[in-house]
């Protein structure tokens, strides 16, 4: 049961991100109508957000320190944080130390402006093409921002850890009735999984409960009639393409703690996460998430040891098998709209 109960909480984060990307590319195929194969670069720029604000707070200057000296006597030359300049060390090192969830406040307003040039840019052009165009010209959207990103951060994953008080691990088990180190856990992985819950439910809560999510969900259902009625619904569509780069670009900061970042991690995600999309349904927002979390746990399942000396390789062809076995008999996906991928 400990080994259980483990590889839930080891399937919720990863679900959490395929979750919160799958969310950002149905919100933007439920409301455009866009397969937007660059929304996978979406996520790795949202965590190299998080990577240039850790730089940028550990911007030094050189500094003498009288009190150290080489082996020769000579005094050595230090590096010391501008922020210690400007704050005083003590919270100098705790902004440094707080650099990830700082980051959010910098990824929100970047990415929403990434996803507003995206789409007025670029992508606005082929709302009425083939959705083999969109494929093609998003896929190579995404190669051209991974190569950015490659060509000024470099090849090689960049760590960027998370808050003191939040390295480590805490006995889960514990917690729940059980031995004393049965079920370890760590605490950054719960922190992901939490704030995936929050933006998810501001996600949701901003679409039912909001004058404007209220006219974005009946644009999505008939956009000719919301448009008749005098709402420049395209305007609002884009705000929502912003808000779904927001989205991928959030679940990417708060994944670098748990994964170093490197150019080639949003083409990682991407495939997975539109299988997602198909699985829980083309345009249905709760199928995504549900989906995302329900994927990320047979993933996790299907990594055991166990599973894989029974069947070498599962763990790497568990969710397509599912996504076949889901398309053949529900082409629509668990929670599709009817008719959507069913001709």
């Amino acid at each position: 049961m400990d080994q259980f109960i483990l590889q839930i909480l080891n399937g919720l984060d990863k679900g959490s991100a395929y979750a919160l990307i799958a969310l950002g590319l149905t919100l933007i195929f439920g409301t455009l109508g866009v397969v937007n194969f660059a929304h996978g670069a979406l996520f790795m720029m949202g965590a190299f957000c998080a990577v240039t604000v850790s730089k940028l707070l550990t911007l030094s200057h050189k500094v003498v320190d009288e009190t150290r000296t080489d082996f020769l006597g000579n005094p050595l030359q230090v590096d010391v944080p501008y922020l210690h300049d400007l704050f005083g060390p003590a919270l100098g090192d705790r902004l440094i130390d707080w650099a990830v969830p700082i980051s959010i406040l910098f990824a929100i307003p970047v990415m929403i402006g990434i996803g507003f040039i995206m789409e007025r840019g670029l992508i606005k052009h082929f709302y009425k093409r083939p959705h083999a165009d969109q494929i093609l010209v998003t896929f190579g959207l995404a190669i051209v921002l991974q190569e950015v990103i490659k060509y000024y951060y470099g090849a090689n994953p960049i760590p960027t850890p998370a808050p003191e008080a939040f390295k480590g691990s805490f006995d889960f088990g514990v917690m729940i009735g059980f031995d004393a180190n049965a079920i370890i856990y760590p605490y950054w992985r719960l922190v992901y999984f939490f704030f995936s819950l929050l933006v998810i439910g501001a996600v949701f809560a901003f679409l039912q409960f909001t004058t404007f999510g209220m006219v974005v969900r009946a644009g999505m259902a008939d956009r000719e009639t919301v448009g008749i009625l005098g709402i420049d619904i395209d305007k609002r569509f884009t705000i929502m393409f912003g808000i779904a780069a927001a989205v991928a670009g959030l679940a990417g900061v708060m994944y670098v703690p748990i994964n170093p970042p490197n150019y080639h991690m949003g083409m990682d995600f991407l495939v997975l996460s539109f299988v997602v999309v198909v699985v829980g349904g083309m345009g249905s927002l709760p199928g995504a998430v549900a989906a995302g979390f329900l994927l990320g746990i047979l993933e996790s399942f299907a990594s055991t040891s166990w599973a894989v000396n029974l069947l070498p390789g599962i763990n790497q062809v568990i969710i397509y098998l599912v996504a076949i076995i889901i398309l053949l008999t529900r082409p629509r996906g668990l929670m599709g709209r009817k008719g959507v991928m069913e001709e």
